[in-house]
């Protein structure tokens, strides 16, 4: 249990402080992602609420937060209208069969979670090569200031036109007012967080000085919500009821819930490596799975929306201070005491001053550096950086990294498979010997196989591969193929220096390799294939 907690918090007051201006981000953000996904607002406000405190105290990350994000609406849209449509055939109301089959999809996509974080899937985000983080984190930047230039529209009978005139220049005037406070206010004090400075003073502005201007109130109305205040989450027992209601859509429910639990990891594990970096600690992220999973699968038996981390208000409660998991904690219950208590208070916060807010966030997110450094790095990391940021914001977070880890991958091989050596040298006795060097796996399999001539080779032929590592079952067919030609023009074959393991499953296939492989105290030892990883923290 210890183990558990800790890290809970190294220092209260700039968690709790931090906590408190990532809560107020929370508000706007959640809204936002239901109104997205066709959902009562409140039900992405439970589900923002139940995902940060799950996580908060059972993730693996002290400091990240998550909530609803835009990532998993946006995979939810179709199921939720598919559900719609069919309560209406079956004279369900329209607003409730798409939302219980959201909450059956959420109870599959916590299952999904848990059972990556018990098969230890999470480890793999080590695996992200930095061209591909860095491609993630400006394209996340570019994302994140485009989501907020639709906050500077407004509802004009029911049509959005972008602000004209004064009001334009209100709202211009109170989001630089914002970034100025959150960029002078740390260099007079540090002691509290001057996001949320910002935003208790651009409201206190626009309130007492009765200045009209688009809140967190009018962005609920104008989205065709009522409003934030309400009750606490309570328990779904009807969502078993409608299993009935899935005959025939069961395919949809379960690819939906895949494709949502990886959307929600990728995104998650990303935001958990990008903190680790900024935080220089370490996260553990086979632990953050288990906590995602579990944290969905509440909200799909209290009715929330679900959702992962978040990274523009993780980024906000890190540079605030908020380090440990109170941080989380108090975001959380903040935000429910919103919802209990504050609604009327809140919703009268400006929409400029969260603008402002995540227009720092933007700036502070953007590698900047990446400019400076495009030209001095090799031609296919920078294509894999460029990439990766583009289809960041044609498409979402998850297919860009899939996309620049698959083109980052590819390079890799592509660079390994001209890599394949061999040394040729005649023995005293007239053996011919290949001394191979380099790695031989799928892609190196065709250059290894051109290297040996079985038929004009001499009648001894040894194979050395003390400089070579064998990589993968591909290796092992290679090495099998080319020894069957030799014998087959009666040649004499010997293979050296294989590991332990390469002689395992070459006598495998063929019992017959006993007579041709040769063991030495030399012999390297490797696994031809592993997923084998350091024990995560």
């Amino acid at each position: 249990m210890r183990k558990l907690f800790n890290n809970f918090s190294h220092n209260p007051k700039n968690d709790i402080l931090s906590g408190l201006t990532v809560a107020l981000a929370l508000v706007p953000e959640a809204v936002a992602f239901a109104f997205v996904a066709g959902i009562d607002p409140l039900v992405g406000l439970y589900g923002a609420f139940m995902m940060g405190l799950v996580t908060a105290l059972f993730g693996g990350r002290p400091g990240m937060i998550s909530g609803a994000t835009g990532a998993m609406a946006v995979v939810m849209v179709h199921m939720i209208q598919k559900g719609n449509e069919v309560g209406d055939a079956m004279q369900v109301p329209v607003e409730n069969l798409g939302l219980q089959w959201l909450f059956i999809t959420l109870l599959f996509v916590g299952v999904i979670q848990i059972s990556a974080g018990f098969l230890k899937l999470g480890k793999f985000v080590r695996l992200i090569p930095h061209p591909v983080m860095m491609g993630f984190v400006n394209g996340l930047a570019i994302v994140i200031f485009i989501s907020q230039l639709g906050l500077f529209m407004k509802n004009v009978d029911g049509i959005p036109q972008i602000m004209e005139g004064s009001e334009l220049w209100m709202m211009i005037g109170l989001v630089v007012l914002t970034m100025g406070i959150m960029f002078g206010l740390p260099k007079l004090t540090k002691k509290i967080p001057a996001a949320l400075v910002a935003i208790i003073v651009v409201a206190a502005i626009t309130i007492f000085g009765h200045i009209e201007v688009s809140t967190v109130g009018t962005f609920i109305s104008d989205g065709g919500g009522e409003g934030l205040e309400g009750s606490l989450p309570s328990f779904q027992p009807q969502i078993f009821s409608f299993f009935g209601s899935l005959n025939g859509h069961w395919s949809l429910i379960v690819s939906t819930a895949f494709l949502m639990a990886a959307v929600g990891l990728i995104e998650s594990l990303m935001t958990l490596n990008l903190v680790d970096d900024i935080t220089e600690t370490r996260g553990s992220g086979n632990r953050e799975c288990v906590a995602q999973g579990g944290a969905n699968l509440l909200n799909g038996l209290f009715g929330g929306m679900g959702g992962c981390a978040m990274i523009g208000q993780s980024l906000i409660n890190v540079n605030s201070g908020g380090r440990g998991r109170l941080s989380g904690v108090t975001a959380a219950i903040a935000l429910l005491c919103f919802i209990l208590f504050g609604a009327p208070l809140i919703e009268q916060i400006p929409l400029a001053a969260l603008v402002g807010v995540m227009f720092m966030v933007v700036i502070g997110t953007f590698a900047w550096s990446s400019f400076r450094i495009i030209r001095k790095i090799p031609l296919p990391d920078a294509i894999v950086l460029i990439a990766v940021s583009a289809i960041t914001v044609w498409q979402d977070l998850a297919i860009a990294v899939i996309a620049g880890v698959i083109m980052s991958a590819l390079v890799f091989a592509w660079k390994n498979a001209a890599m394949i050596r061999a040394r040729k040298k005649t023995k005293e006795d007239g053996t011919l010997v290949y001394e191979i060097w380099g790695p031989l796996f799928f892609g190196s399999v065709q250059m290894f196989g051109s290297k040996f001539n079985p038929k004009n080779d001499p009648d001894k032929i040894e194979i050395d591969f003390i400089e070579s590592r064998v990589s993968d079952h591909s290796g092992i067919e290679a090495i099998k193929s080319i020894t069957d030609k030799y014998m087959q023009f009666g040649k004499q074959i010997r293979l050296t220096h294989l590991s332990p393991e390469c002689k395992v499953l070459l006598l495998k296939s063929d019992p017959n390799f006993g007579n041709i492989i040769e063991s030495s105290i030399d012999d390297p030892r490797y696994h031809v294939v592993t997923d084998l990883m350091d024990n995560e923290v």
